[in-house]
């Protein structure tokens, strides 16, 4: 079957940047989202989030009319699930953004389509969307069984970084698992329309637990990193040139240790896979504890900085969850300004992010933190504290780092080019 129509349910991170990519080859695209600002902003050929080279891709696929969005899905060849998949206050994955997609998307279906989940799932969620899609259609099914015409459903992982989507989408090797073996082959002709990586085929639980597994890797080694810089800081040692000299080991590779993890990934999926085996995933449970405890450490650390010396204001340096984005989802650092401000209450914080434009709700409500400028943050916080290692920040510390730090407290939880590391 050749797909010339797709439909994409989720304009978001991953969403709309696989809607483009699949309009720039020809391909036309009704992307799908229940936000009707997002959707309106997409027709206009504007792109409501941060990621480099999307726009140019989204206004030109817009004119070309290869792409335009909707608040309901419409028939289409294909549909691509893009949704988020995040976890309620138990760790536990909440798999309601995909349940309503795939009622949404139920009505519109003919029989021959493909369906691929691409959220970050835990094992057995592209079944449970199939699942839901046959409740809905009990006329339609997955084998052909008693003459129903066939709907095909796999799932696709996204495996792409945060400012090099538009990069990664085309140049990253893709796992494609299928309920069948024939959703699979189905789905990996639609990606190899501009995946010039290797497209790898398996089974869907397998292609869920791929994209886990890599998540909880980084999150494990992100996690002795942390672990290490506290061990560090008790017995008085650098632990920037502790990792320096231990990495000069041939088989050693430690990473940096930071003020937590953050983001749409490493922070959340490590939690799917303890919630299906917790009495096995002990070692990911562990890593996942560490690194959730270390932003309490840090605010900690700037508590006492900042009742040490008396101060009157902290300056913050950074909100996002890494660096040169916009992206503020599960960021330590956003966890960190609203614990030092609700510490300290009597003290200005000052939050200096030159990628977003106004602080999230949260931080906005408080009375003593305001988003403000580097330069600002820089020559009036008595206490700086580095949480982000921005470019803008090493630019601004190259030019004036040690002239404005003089004198004062500073503590750089990046170990990189924060603005306070002059």
């Amino acid at each position: 079957m050749t797909i010339g129509t797709v439909g994409v349910v989720g304009l978001g991170y991953i969403g709309l940047p696989t809607a483009a990519i699949l309009a720039s080859q020809g391909i036309k695209v009704v992307g799908v989202d229940v936000n009707p600002t997002t959707v309106d902003a997409i027709n206009r050929g504007d792109v409501p989030f941060v990621e480099p080279d999307l726009a140019a891709y989204v206004s030109g696929a817009v004119q070309r009319g290869m792409l335009r969005a909707s608040t309901t899905p419409e028939p289409a060849d294909a549909f691509i699930v893009a949704v988020p998949t995040p976890f309620r206050g138990d760790h536990e994955p909440d798999e309601s953004y995909i349940e309503a997609a795939a009622r949404a998307v139920a009505p519109v279906l003919n029989g021959g389509e493909l369906v691929i989940l691409e959220s970050t799932s835990p094992p057995g969620a592209t079944r449970r969307m199939a699942d839901t899609i046959l409740e809905a259609r009990p006329d339609l099914s997955l084998d052909g069984a008693d003459g129903r015409p066939q709907i095909r459903v796999a799932h696709c992982p996204e495996r792409v970084l945060p400012g090099r989507v538009m990069i990664e989408l085309v140049t990253n090797d893709r796992i494609v698992g299928g309920l069948t073996p024939e959703a699979a082959e189905m789905a990996k002709d639609l990606y190899a329309v501009f995946c010039q990586g290797e497209i790898l085929l398996t089974d869907a639980v397998t292609a869920e637990l791929a994209k886990l597994v890599e998540n909880s890797f980084r999150d494990v080694n992100i996690a002795f990193a942390n672990e290490l810089s506290l061990v560090a800081d008790e017995v008085g040692v650098d632990v920037w040139e502790l990792i320096r000299l231990a990495n000069h080991h041939p088989r050693v590779n430690i990473l940096q240790p930071g003020p937590g993890v953050g983001g749409h990934c490493i922070a959340v999926d490590p939690w799917f896979i303890v919630s299906a085996v917790p009495e096995h995933a002990r070692l990911i449970r562990t890593a996942r504890e560490v690194n959730d405890a270390k932003p309490g450490w840090v605010v900690d650390r700037i508590v006492a900085a900042a009742e040490e010396s008396e101060a009157d204001s902290v300056a913050l340096f950074g909100l996002a969850f890494k660096p040169n984005i916009d992206d503020l989802r599960e960021s330590p650092a956003r966890q960190i300004a609203a614990a030092v401000a609700d510490r300290l209450p009597w003290v200005r914080v000052m939050v200096a992010e030159p990628h977003v434009d106004e602080l999230p709700p949260e931080l906005a409500n408080r009375r003593n933190v305001e988003l403000v400028s580097t330069d600002v943050a820089a020559r009036h916080g008595e206490v700086l504290v580095g949480l982000v290692a921005h470019g803008a920040f090493r630019e601004y510390r190259e030019q004036n780092g040690a002239r404005v730090a003089a004198g004062k407290p500073v503590l750089d939880f990046t170990g990189a080019a924060a603005v306070t590391a002059a």
